[in-house]
Order: structure tokens, then C-alpha cells, then sequence
């Protein structure tokens, strides 16, 4: 059975199998990301850029700020959850406030038209 995955409301939420799963109203703990000049950023998710699914990841591009130096940006992929059975679609979404390292996604730049 395939998993449906898609944005909503102008990329405020993440829906998977049509359930809002992800919002951006949350704090996301970057590090080693390349939108500011800090070690950790504080990131403020303002809007999901694009999503995408590198299996068994659903990933996605957040457009934001980070709240130490004021920078805005938008990430590389991050992984937003993770589709743990696809026959029934069950979905586990990741703890934003957990440390999450961008540049280990291995996600293909042409996969977002970049």
C-alpha cells in the first residue's frame, strides 16, 4: 500500500496517509547546518520548503530563523519521521528538540529541482 505524504496549509504541516503529523510552530536544534555562522542553531521552523522520502525517511527543507543570531535561512533535508510499517502506513515522527546534523542527509539536490 503506498504512504501518502504532502504538505498542508502553505507548508505549515506535514500530512502522511492524509494525518497531520509535523507542524513548523516548533524549535529545531541544528548543528552543523550552513544558514548561520552558529555552532548550534535554535531554529524557529516558519514553513516546510519541500518534502520529500529517501525510504524509510520522510525528509524535508524548513524555511526559518535562528533565534541566537537572527539569520534566516532554509535547511538542508532533515528527516521528519519515519514510515515504520508501509502496509498499514505507520508513522513515527522525530523529537524536533533532539540534535539534528544536516549535512548527513543524502538526499540528491535534483529531488527539489535545486
Amino acid at each position: 500500500m503506498p504512504t501518502s505524504v504532502h504538505q498542508l496549509d502553505d507548508g505549515a504541516w506535514l500530512s502522511v496517509n492524509d494525518s497531520r503529523q509535523v507542524n513548523v510552530s516548533d524549535l529545531w536544534w541544528l548543528a552543523r547546518h550552513d544558514f548561520c555562522d552558529c555552532e548550534m542553531a535554535d531554529f524557529l521552523a516558519e514553513g516546510f520548503v519541500s518534502i520529500g522520502v529517501d525510504h524509510p525517511n520522510i525528509e524535508g527543507r524548513i524555511a526559518g530563523q535562528c533565534i541566537d543570531c537572527g539569520e534566516s535561512g532554509v535547511t538542508d533535508w532533515l528527516t521528519l519521521g519515519r514510515v515504520v510499517d508501509p502496509d498499514e502506513g505507520e508513522f513515527y515522527a522525530v523529537d524536533p528538540s533532539s540534535v539534528h546534523v544536516p549535512e548527513r542527509r543524502t538526499r540528491l539536490a535534483e529531488a527539489d529541482g535545486d
